[in-house]
């Protein structure tokens, strides 16, 4: 969950962030209270908290602004909470869609559960009292897709762990610096593979695995893990800090391998 969600203290200062961003330097403390619904007394007290964090700055006649600092919290707590709204719209979207895959043989009318597995909705015909339950509308064989109405209950979604495979960058041997048999053991334990780096895709393409994702791989990580599916990113180590950066703006449970072959392993 998003941070500014789950601290009133962070949810107010970002409010009061974005009313100054958006009409500095000529906003007034009392405006902002006004807006917000609370006491020019709270405000005065945020503004003073911000200035000490360093994400306002202020030229002494209540003439405020956001600084470089500001924007970069803004901009990570706002990506915070587009991809909670797309987690959330993620599960709606799951049960108002009501279209699933039978993991057994369904007859009309009959009562289903709703699951996630493997980032697939699926439908079963064995009930439970959690979860997402819902009426077989279309008769359907296993494996075939089937059509769920009077859907109630939420689908349950538990986060999976992104192990990032940590590779030496060319100027320290790059893909030749590789530890290749331990990078093929990580991904036997994993679901999906992405790269990047140059140095990570030929580590990849030596033990012949074709990554299934070479764009885009801090988001794919991200939606991955969301939806319960174990993700393995091999990455070249200039990279691996903008990714734990990502990772971790998501809360999402990570582990970072290092995959540099060692001297006893290179004189082999």
């Amino acid at each position: 969950m998003a941070q500014v969600l789950k601290s009133k203290n962070l949810a107010t200062k970002f409010q009061i962030m974005l009313e100054i961003a958006a009409n500095q330097p000529n906003i007034q403390q009392k405006d902002i209270a006004s807006r917000l619904g609370i006491t020019s007394q709270a405000v005065s007290k945020y503004v003073k908290e911000l200035i000490g964090d360093g994400w306002l700055s202020s030229d002494g006649r209540s003439r405020y602004r956001v600084t470089r600092e500001g924007v970069d919290w803004i901009l990570q707590m706002s990506r915070q909470l587009h991809s909670y709204a797309w987690l959330v719209s993620k599960v709606v979207a799951d049960i108002s869609a009501s279209t699933a895959i039978a993991d057994t043989d369904l007859s009309v009318d009959q009562r289903a559960s709703l699951y996630m597995k493997d980032g697939l909705l699926f439908a079963s015909g064995a009930t439970s009292d959690k979860g997402a339950k819902g009426i077989v509308a279309t008769q359907a064989k296993k494996g075939q897709d089937v059509g769920i109405h009077n859907v109630e209950g939420v689908i349950e979604l538990e986060t999976a762990r992104v192990t990032i495979g940590k590779v030496p960058g060319v100027q320290d041997g790059g893909s030749r610096g590789t530890d290749l048999a331990r990078l093929k053991s990580k991904v036997r334990e994993t679901r999906l593979v992405g790269a990047m780096g140059t140095e990570a895709l030929v580590a990849l393409m030596q033990i012949g695995v074709k990554p299934d994702y070479l764009h885009g791989i801090r988001e794919a990580a991200v939606e991955a893990a969301c939806c319960g599916l174990p993700f393995l990113v091999v990455c070249s180590a200039d990279r691996v800090p903008v990714l734990v950066q990502r990772l971790e703006e998501e809360n999402l449970d990570y582990q970072v391998v290092d995959l540099v072959q060692s001297q006893s392993t290179e004189g082999c």
